[in-house]
């Protein structure tokens, strides 16, 4: 098959998910969108390219399509895709990250720790937002092997970070350092921001009170010289 061939293989291949289960809300969405936005600022600010996604169609060789709430793949370019073809990009994803609330259990916590165990995805983590729990696997050989957490803490290899559950969603670390959201940066800048305009007018005010300060020392100035000539000085005659 020529490449133009596979790409246009590629291309019709369906980029949209059947549903078998109803959506799960808030619950279920905002972890993702939190760790994307985290991660990608987090990406973005080091230079490193780190392709992230969540829901999107992933097609490995003689698999069923299948897409996790989060990908992330290392060092390709990070566009916008439809799908993530293993056979057209060259590479399966480096990790995957499921948010298990009201469907099966069973599928996040047991049947896709065997299947992305068998494709060789390195990483793969499940936060349980029914019970709060979050669980980390590493691949080792054909297996996965549990992370076991360090101080409330599953390291990443993959990304070279912390992950954390946190307030019901995972919080990622770098050394000891989080990961801002992109509420909490918005947040952080606009804190910045009222500071530099607070720094600013402070400023104003002091170059005004001393604008004032001098033009009253000059009044003041003038009123001595006054009543110095009045009582017949020159304040001027040094002799």
């Amino acid at each position: 098959m020529s490449a133009d061939e596979r790409a246009h293989v590629c291309a019709s291949l369906p980029s949209e998910i059947p549903r078998t289960a109803p959506p799960e809300g808030d619950r279920h969405r905002l972890p993702k969108t939190r760790a994307i936005e985290a991660l990608d600022e987090f990406f973005r600010r080091t230079g490193r390219s780190v392709y992230l996604s969540s829901e999107l169609p992933v097609y490995y060789p003689s698999e069923r399509m299948f897409a996790p709430d989060v990908i992330a793949v290392l060092d390709v370019e990070p566009h916008e895709r439809d799908r993530w073809v293993v056979a057209h990009e060259g590479k399966g994803i480096d990790l995957a990250i499921e948010v298990t609330l009201g469907g099966d259990a069973k599928k996040d916590l047991e049947h896709n720790v065997e299947r992305y165990a068998r494709l060789g995805i390195p990483e793969y983590f499940v936060l349980d937002a029914r019970s709060m729990r979050l669980s980390g696997y590493r691949l080792d050989g054909p297996r996965y092997q549990p992370i076991m957490p360090q101080a409330g803490r599953w390291a990443s290899r993959v990304l070279g970070l912390d992950f954390a559950l946190e307030g019901g969603r995972i919080r990622f670390f770098h050394g000891s350092a989080p990961l801002l959201e992109a509420a909490e940066l918005v947040g952080r800048l606009e804190t910045m921001m009222d500071d530099l305009v607070r720094r600013k007018e402070e400023a104003e005010r002091g170059k005004e009170e001393a604008e004032r300060a001098k033009e009253e020392a000059e009044r003041r100035a003038q009123h001595l010289e006054r009543r110095l000539r009045a009582l017949g000085v020159d304040p001027n005659d040094d002799s």
